[in-house]
Formats: structure tokens, C-alpha cells, sequence
């Protein structure tokens, strides 16, 4: 289980995030929602280790890793998605899977059949450069390279932007089924409630730097959750 307890951060004077606590469990999606510029992408920086915190701690299995490197998280089994993607466009399909491989062992040092399972269409693209894919191709490239470093908490920052509805729902049943298997705890930070609500099990909505909503999804009033979210 990941644990997030009373984490500041800052980017410079500037406040980010203010005494932010969350979890996210395995077997469980835990939504992060709120509008732009909130600190969604901050917390998720801190959780990768990519921004270091200024108090607070993050726990994995019970484990204090606030001050760990990124890589050293990663080898824990923490991988993300970050928004914007962040393939390599030169690089082939395979290629760009294969950088997945960096935190595993020699022997572990393949893409998993379910890969293609899940994303069928990379399969018919090995050889293409990542750059050349469309948006929502380059996602599901993404989501699928991260997937490749056998993660045990997969962190997803708003894997709908900009792409199609078809992708958008190949996307969520990915999630679901990922979900589903009960090896893994997903962490989405999305804007769009909709979305959030067909997937998670808990919903936290941030704002200002706080999470001013929490609980599980059942729990929480969808016009209050819907309120806080508009503009």
C-alpha cells in the first residue's frame, strides 16, 4: 500500500502542496481529481521521488521511502505515466518497450505476451518510430512501457488528455482489467469525473494544494464531487 502522510512541497516560496495524506491500495484505483494547477501533478512528482518534499513522509509497504531516488523507487515497482507521455520519438516501438527494462533483473528482461494483449496494435508497430505514432497510439505506447517494468503501483497522470473516445474507452478497460488482477495499486489523476467514476473504487479531490474531498466512491456526493471541479 502506498501512503502518502501530511506532505508539504514547494517549488521555490512557492506552495504546491499543503499537508496533502492519501492511499492508494493494491487491488484498488484511487482517483485523483481537480482542475488545473491544483498540485494533482505535483503529489504524483513526489510520489516518484521526481520533486523532493519539504516535510512529510511516503510510505511503500510500510516502507519510508520520502527521501528515496526515483530510480530506486522504480526498482521497488513504482512506475508512472506522466502526462504528456514522454515516449521517445526517435526510438522504434520496441525500443522504446525495451527501455522498460532497466529496473528488472537479466532474466525478466522481456515484453510479457499480455503486453499485446492488452494494446494489439503496438504489436503490429514494432518497428515503427514512437514519433510517428497518433496521440492516443502513443498513450496506450506509454501506459504499455510502464506496464512492461511489472509494476506493483502504476501512476497514470491524465492518460485521456487529448486523445479519441475509442482510445479513451480501450484506455479504461485496460485500467479495469489491470485493476482487476489484484497485483497492483492504481493511482489516476484525472479531471474529468466521468471517467474517474466508472474506474475508482476511492476518489480524492484536491484543491489549492489540499485535498479537500475523500472517500470511497459510493460515499461521496457526485454534485458536491462535480462542484469542486467546476470552473
Amino acid at each position: 500500500m502506498l501512503e502518502i502522510q501530511s506532505v508539504d512541497l514547494h517549488y521555490g516560496a512557492a506552495i504546491a502542496l499543503r499537508k496533502v495524506s492519501l492511499t492508494a491500495q493494491i487491488g484498488e484505483v484511487t482517483c485523483l481529481l481537480g482542475r488545473n494547477g491544483v498540485g494533482k501533478t505535483s503529489l504524483l512528482r513526489a510520489v516518484t521521488g521526481v520533486h523532493p518534499v519539504s516535510a512529510g513522509k511516503i510510505l511503500w509497504n510500510g516502507a519510508d521511502i520520502t527521501r528515496m531516488a526515483t530510480y530506486d523507487r522504480a526498482r521497488l515497482g513504482i512506475s508512472s505515466v506522466p502526462q504528456g507521455r514522454d515516449i521517445f520519438p526517435l526510438l522504434t516501438v520496441r525500443e522504446n518497450l525495451e527501455t522498460g527494462f532497466a529496473v528488472l533483473p537479466r532474466r525478466e528482461r522481456f515484453v510479457p505476451d499480455q503486453i499485446f494483449d492488452l494494446f494489439p496494435i503496438l504489436k503490429t508497430m514494432l518497428r515503427r518510430r514512437g514519433g510517428d505514432l497518433s496521440g492516443g497510439q502513443q498513450q496506450q505506447l506509454a501506459i504499455a512501457r510502464a506496464l512492461v517494468m511489472k509494476p506493483k503501483l502504476l501512476v497514470l497522470d491524465e492518460p485521456t488528455e487529448g486523445i479519441q473516445p475509442s482510445i479513451i474507452k480501450d484506455i479504461g478497460r485496460v485500467i479495469e482489467l489491470l485493476r482487476s488482477q489484484g497485483t497492483m495499486a492504481i493511482l489516476l489523476v484525472e479531471q474529468y469525473f466521468d471517467f474517474a467514476r466508472e474506474l475508482a473504487q476511492r476518489i480524492a479531490v484536491m484543491d489549492r494544494g489540499d485535498i479537500v474531498l475523500q472517500g470511497a466512491r459510493e460515499e461521496l456526493d457526485e454534485q458536491d464531487v462535480r462542484r469542486r471541479l467546476s470552473v
